[in-house]
């Protein structure tokens, strides 16, 4: 009965034993099933810190980029405002410039309209000029043929004296013609005397108008060239504002496009963190999850 008692004893100890062996195997079961999972998690914590490393090292590099274009956009909206200021001084210098070549034109056509006046003035004062001279002629001519009969007068006179002394009466009317052709003769000489002051003044008003008129002409030739040199200018100033106004359009596209860049760097940076939160999220639910 002992040896019964003992053998039953034996066979639950033995039934025991292999149900705490059982239950030994499920544990170790579960604790590897606890390691494997353990490994996994760890792999995937490194592959994921991996990942986070590169990723901050990426939104670092990103946030570098971002500044250096932050500080591109204010050095472009700097230089937009200083093309914008440049701008409107040429606009305004443009303005200044055209409306001193309008008034160089007009006053360039005032100059040239009294030009014209002076020359017809001079045309005119030519065509008197030379009736005057005509006129001198004339006298000139007439007191030589007076001259000449005068001296055939004297010469008739200085050979008749002596044939016609007795002829008194001739003579004193021959002394008067004489008187009279000399009286007309000093007549004509005091006519021609102020036909000779009344041509040297026409000259010299002829003169002083030919030098105003020259130097009207160096005014015009020289407003002239003041208007080329004017018009070139605004061409210049019309080219350079040209130019700036096509830098500002470039200007303004690069500032579009940075702009576009910084959206889609603003999306991918967002995208980033959203993604690097739920990485964390999923970090911190695994320690969870491990604890």
């Amino acid at each position: 009965s002992i040896i019964r008692r003992q053998r039953k004893e034996l066979k639950l100890l033995i039934a025991e034993l292999k149900d705490r062996d059982r239950e030994l195997n499920d544990m170790v079961a579960v604790h590897e099933r606890h390691i494997q999972a353990w490994e996994d998690d760890r792999q995937k914590i490194l592959t994921l810190a991996e990942r986070c490393s590169s990723l901050t090292s990426e939104l670092s590099e990103r946030n570098a980029v971002i500044k250096s274009l932050n500080k591109k956009l204010k050095l472009l909206e700097s230089q937009h405002n200083d093309s914008k200021i440049t701008l409107e001084s040429t606009q305004q210098k443009f303005k200044e410039l055209s409306q001193k070549v309008t008034d160089s034109s007009v006053h360039c056509q005032a100059l040239e309209e009294k030009n014209q006046s002076l020359h017809c003035s001079v045309l005119e004062l030519s065509a008197k000029t030379g009736q005057l001279q005509a006129r001198e002629q004339e006298l000139l001519s007439m007191l030589q043929m007076k001259d000449k009969a005068l001296i055939e007068t004297t010469d008739q006179i200085s050979e008749v004296t002596s044939k016609f002394k007795t002829l008194e009466n001739a003579l004193r009317t021959a002394k008067l013609d004489e008187f009279s052709r000399n009286r007309e003769q000093q007549d004509l000489k005091v006519t021609l005397n102020d036909v000779m002051c009344q041509v040297n003044k026409m000259k010299d008003i002829l003169s002083e108008k030919m030098k105003e008129s020259s130097k009207n002409q160096e005014e015009i030739s020289h407003l002239k060239q003041e208007n080329g040199c004017l018009r070139s200018e605004l061409i210049l100033a019309v080219e350079e504002a040209q130019r700036k106004d096509q830098l500002f359009q470039f200007a303004k596209s690069k500032q579009v496009r940075i702009e576009k860049e910084l959206s889609s760097l603003r999306q991918v940076c967002v995208k980033q963190q959203r993604d690097l939160h739920f990485l964390h999220v999923n970090f911190d639910s695994s320690q969870d999850s491990k604890q």
